[in-house]
């Protein structure tokens, strides 16, 4: 069955243009197009398409305000298009935390841009089908962060390594947002553009109790500290041992389509922490961080998987589940407590 997709961009140039990538595709039908928030709230009543291509960029109501509103009255998997920049990154944050499936690079598809664009923003749109998001009652998830809790102490040494992709962004806020200023020190690889890691990182230190920092080489693992990997060239890595782990930043090929690869991360955790290292896989496309999480398993760390009903889309977390590397599957509002739990003297 064909994904019935529909396009909102003011611009009827960019319209032609995403429609002739998408039907590029045959399991994907264009049913229609809107070039304002009002046309796409009429196509949307009457098309009721499974998909919908938004521009962030839009005159009226903004492609922002339009998808929190979509979200709150009518969920649908949303794919925004947007230019990466660094002021881009910002809007298209947001957006993720509205609940848009992803975002893609508008600027991929101009000119002469790569066949590898329509393939990847077909494949968004394909996965985006499969999803299911909620209705919400607010915009934006606002719950203050947990400040130092006096009956929490980290075991010494204990660490935490998480990996997400699609629908991370979300995930992270919820589980981060519940970690006291003294977690334990934790690593994370989030599947996301070198544009956006800065603010992301930004972002979650804004609404979180603990520092949060993009990675730095040699950066020592500290208490109250999370670290999430850069998106661009390099891999994170854990590097060092006992009370001097660190991080590594290292130029090598992708993994599983990734650079960072959350394998790569875990790989590296359990070869240097082993049993005190405590491991969690969320939402994401795809099988990275499966095999990785199997061999922190194997060298004693405990590993938790968020469940189906709870990931926006289950790729990672099942193929770690299906291979034994998942210890515990859990829904997300619970992962955090369990990841402190494990972790503490």
């Amino acid at each position: 069955m064909s994904v019935r997709t529909l396009i909102v961009d003011d611009s009827l140039a960019m319209q032609a243009i995403i429609r002739r990538r998408l039907l590029a595709d045959p399991g994907i039908e264009v049913v229609g197009t809107a070039a304002s928030a009002d046309e796409a709230r009429a196509q949307i009543k009457a098309l009721d398409p499974d998909v919908v291509t938004l521009d962030i960029e839009m005159p009226g109501m903004s492609g922002l305000d339009f998808l929190e509103r979509l979200m709150r009255l009518r969920p649908t998997p949303v794919v925004m298009l947007s230019t990466l920049t660094a002021q881009g990154a910002e809007a298209s944050l947001t957006a993720l935390e509205r609940g848009a499936f992803d975002c893609f690079d508008k600027k991929r598809l101009m000119g002469g841009a790569d066949q590898a664009g329509t393939i990847e923003l077909n494949d968004l749109v394909r996965a985006a089908a499969t999803s299911r998001p909620a209705a919400r009652s607010t915009p934006i998830r606002t719950a203050a962060p947990v400040q130092e809790r006096a009956s929490y102490t980290p075991r010494p040494g204990a660490m935490i390594a998480i990996g997400a992709s699609t629908g991370g962004v979300e995930a992270l806020i919820e589980l981060l947002s519940t970690f006291p200023a003294n977690c334990p020190p934790t690593v994370i690889v989030q599947h996301m553009p070198a544009t956006f890691t800065p603010s992301f990182a930004a972002r979650l230190n804004r609404l979180c109790a603990p520092a949060v920092e993009e990675a730095r080489p040699g950066a020592i693992l500290a208490v109250g500290k999370v670290y999430l990997a850069p998106g661009g060239e390099r891999h994170l890595e854990l590097g060092g041992a006992g009370d001097r782990r660190h991080c590594r930043l290292v130029e090598a090929d992708k993994i599983n389509g990734h650079r960072p690869s959350v394998d790569r991360l875990f790989h590296s955790v359990a070869r240097l922490a082993g049993g005190d290292a405590t491991a969690a896989i969320l939402t994401g496309m795809g099988c990275d961080g499966a095999e990785g999480m199997k061999a922190m398993r194997a060298a004693g760390s405990m590993t938790f998987g968020q469940d189906k009903a709870t990931s926006v889309v289950y790729g990672m977390p099942a193929i770690a589940h299906q291979i034994g590397a998942v210890a515990e599957q859990l829904p997300l509002r619970r992962i955090a407590a369990r990841l402190l739990q494990e972790c503490a003297a």
